[in-house]
């Protein structure tokens, strides 16, 4: 009976605390909606500089950058950027601050700065539309190391590359904007070729899409080295270099002497005989059945003439060269593909070799034609003797004749002047006769000659 009195209150009590169970549920069920649908606001978006462009050539530096390097994109030809700092104060390609250093190309700057003012920045310029700024705070340079082995006169494609922030910098123009500069350092080593080299410049790198560069403007330099060099141990130096910055990576390397040796064969009858060519092939370097050469044969009057050799089966091999007649100089220049024994295939520039086909000289003349020469030598001789008389006689002939008409001139006026003297004095004598005291003296008579004006009087 007891039991069956409180059975009332147990069942209220379930009731009750269904009942409680189910709203606490619904509670945490609506708390827990709450978390999911309400979400802290979001810190307002932090604008890389690569956006800059979007907001009119703004960025902002944050306090704790140390130090800066601005690459901007402008239009072709354009002047340099201003920038605008943030307390208002202008910076110019040609005035600014010592801890800022600035160049300028036809297409874009790069703008290096020290502990630069946090804050909004801004640029002035002709910037291209839709182009990036980009701010690096790191720039190294990545090269890529040459082959070994390396031989002398090889075909060789390294790259280089300009690095910001361990990512490829890439903007139209940096070919312009940069200088690389390639060296082969010799290590002095007794016994190479190289042991007095010293530093050789060998080549640049280049962005400009020519030569062995496969596109222009990518970020990827590419090199144009001359490894026609002595050979020997180096130390391979590529510097990096504007007024901004300035990189330089070296590592040793050794440059090997060409495996392959050239020498002209002269036949023991140059003008008959078979001109040839004598290939040395280094075949514990290089494959002899992947061994190709191509050469040219240039020679005078316009001669060129293709030669090649596919393939060796002999380390020392033999080259016939086309037969020549013209008298002159020759000069064979080539080049040679092959494959080395490790595997990799290269191109290597041959050196030039050069041969002369000379005219043999005459033969001696006989004595009949020696005779025949000695006559006319004589007939020479003796009309030149004839002439040199004749013109003795004639040049002695007048001048006896010209002496001759001076002394009949020099005569005759002698002559004239004893009879006017003859005349004077008989004149006198017959006037002193005549008036003995009036009569001048001998003293006094005037000898001259009368003048032909006299006479006309």
């Amino acid at each position: 009976m007891p039991m069956s009195r409180h059975k009332p209150i147990l069942a209220l009590c379930l009731v009750v605390t269904t009942l409680f169970a189910s709203v606490t549920s619904v509670l945490a069920v609506e708390v827990e909606t709450a978390k999911k649908v309400v979400k802290p606001p979001k810190a307002a978006p932090i604008i890389g500089l690569e956006t800059a462009s979007e907001l009119k050539n703004r960025f902002r530096i944050d306090h704790m950058v140390d130090n800066m390097t601005l690459l901007v994109e402008r239009e072709y030809g354009s002047a340099p950027v201003v920038i605008v700092l943030p307390d208002g104060s202008k910076w110019y390609a040609n005035r600014h601050p010592e801890t800022v250093k600035w160049v300028d190309g036809i297409t874009g700057d790069i703008i290096y700065i020290e502990s630069p003012m946090p804050g909004p920045w801004q640029l002035v310029g002709k910037v291209v539309p839709g182009s990036t700024l980009k701010k690096l705070s790191k720039l190294e340079i990545e090269v890529q190391p040459l082959p070994q082995p390396l031989f002398q006169g090889e075909q060789v494609k390294i790259v280089a590359q300009l690095m910001g922030d361990a990512q490829r910098v890439r903007m139209p123009g940096l070919d312009f904007l940069v200088e690389w500069t390639a060296h082969f350092v010799s290590k002095h080593r007794a016994g190479d070729e190289n042991f007095a080299a010293g530093d050789i410049i060998v080549g640049s790198y280049k962005d400009n899409g020519e030569d062995y560069d496969e596109k222009p403007d990518d970020g990827v330099f590419t090199s144009n080295l001359n490894v026609k060099q002595p050979w020997g141990d180096y130390e391979f130096v590529v510097q990096a270099r504007n007024n901004v910055f300035e990189r330089q990576i070296s590592f040793p390397f050794r440059l090997s002497p060409r495996p392959i040796n050239l020498e002209v064969i002269t036949p023991d009858d140059p003008l008959t005989g078979q001109w040839k060519i004598m290939l040395h092939v280094d075949s514990a370097v290089l494959q002899l059945a992947e061994t190709h050469f191509s050469f040219e044969l240039v020679g005078p009057a316009g001669l060129q003439l293709p030669l090649t050799v596919n393939g060796l089966t002999e380390p020392d091999s033999e080259l016939d060269l086309p037969t020549v007649t013209e008298f002159g100089s020759y000069r064979i220049k080539g080049f040679v593909a092959t494959t080395t024994i490790t595997g990799r295939e290269i191109v290597l520039d041959l050196p030039e070799l050069f041969f002369n086909l000379i005219q043999p000289p005459e033969p001696p003349p006989s004595a009949e034609e020696l005779a025949a020469v000695a006559a006319q030598k004589a007939a020479e001789e003796e009309e030149l003797a004839k002439k040199d008389a004749m013109f003795w006689i004639i040049t002695i002939n007048a001048i006896l004749l010209v002496l001759g008409v001076v002394g009949l001139i020099v005569w005759r006026k002698r002559q004239s002047l004893a009879q006017a003297l003859a005349a004077a004095e008989l004149r006198l004598l017959e006037e002193a006769s005549a008036n003995p005291a009036a009569a001048p003296s001998l003293d006094e008579i005037d000898l001259t000659m009368p003048d032909e004006a006299d006479k006309d009087r």
